[in-house]
């Protein structure tokens, strides 16, 4: 159905993608740009009301849009906060706010061996914090916030495919992240479940190089009594939630599952989380995050 004149756009046909130096932003544009979107980079932010003005009266023949936004413009970090209401108003943009660690991005300017675009004749490591002190209230007002750090260009399109496209279905897409303390946090989970109390394989000689894909490890951890009630309460919380936020209208979840190093034991679990949801017939996948390292 044709959008009538004037009329609010929706369905994630305007996009606002923002973020730190070096998290990701031209990846990003370059995948939206192969899913049909018009892209347009470092538009100032002052312009982006007129645009959508000219947009919605059909002015400007595009079906959707993305626009990739941040510090390079002077003045940003003031305009595009005290834009966003009218912009939102207009257009129900979603903001995506692509993150990544310092030690991923010190990590990448050193790869490339270029300075930090904003700030050049800093240290980059002062730069980037400098950066990411200013941009932290846009973060905050964000719709979304994709953590690059340890995400691959696979996974990263792999992740925007869910949360782009994923939310005009009913049906709960479920993500489960199993994932070592030791590394961090997966900042796109929505739950968080700590299995470090669990025994662990690893104190026994012959599981420590094998991982919870073995079936001997999988049986050790299962045939504990601790574990089957954690097990059971876990999965019991759960199955109460979902169905709420079926009802919210939320369209994806994160699960992350975690022990020390996110090979053994959060393994085990995620693996024993997917097969539960999946024979209840929710849509659900996993990603051992740590596994290999």
């Amino acid at each position: 159905m044709s959008e009538k004149k004037g009329a609010i756009l929706r369905d994630n046909r305007f996009l606002i993608i923002t973020g730190l130096s070096g998290s990701g932003k031209t990846v990003v544009s370059h995948f939206l740009e192969d899913w049909g979107y018009f892209c347009i980079d470092n538009l100032p932010a002052k312009l982006i009301p007129t645009f959508l003005d000219l947009w919605r009266k059909r002015e400007v023949e595009i079906d959707k849009v993305a626009l990739v936004v941040d510090m390079r413009e002077p003045g940003f970090t003031h305009d595009f906060p005290r834009l966003l209401p009218e912009i939102r108003a207009k257009s129900q943009a979603r903001v995506i706010f692509l993150d990544s660690s310092d030690e991923a991005l010190v990590k990448r300017f050193s790869e490339s061996r270029r300075p930090h675009p904003l700030f050049p004749r800093k240290p980059v490591l002062e730069a980037i914090r400098l950066e990411r002190e200013r941009l932290e209230p846009i973060k905050a007002m964000a719709d979304e916030v994709v953590d690059t750090s340890r995400t691959s260009i696979p996974q990263l399109r792999e992740l925007l495919v869910r949360r782009l496209f994923h939310r005009a279905q009913k049906k709960l897409q479920i993500t489960v992240i199993t994932f070592g303390y030791k590394y961090g946090l997966p900042l796109e989970a929505d739950l968080i479940f700590d299995t470090r109390f669990l025994v662990n394989p690893f104190y026994i000689e012959k599981y420590r190089r094998k991982t919870g894909k073995s079936a001997e490890v999988r049986r050790f951890v299962l045939s504990a009594a601790e574990t089957k009630e954690f097990f059971e309460e876990m999965s019991r919380f759960i199955l109460y939630l979902l169905p709420k936020f079926i009802n919210e209208g939320k369209s994806y979840l994160t699960i992350g599952i975690g022990c020390t190093g996110g090979k053994h034991r959060s393994v085990v679990i995620g693996d024993e989380l997917k097969n539960f949801l999946k024979e209840r017939n929710y849509d659900i996948k996993i990603i051992h995050r740590d596994l290999r390292r």
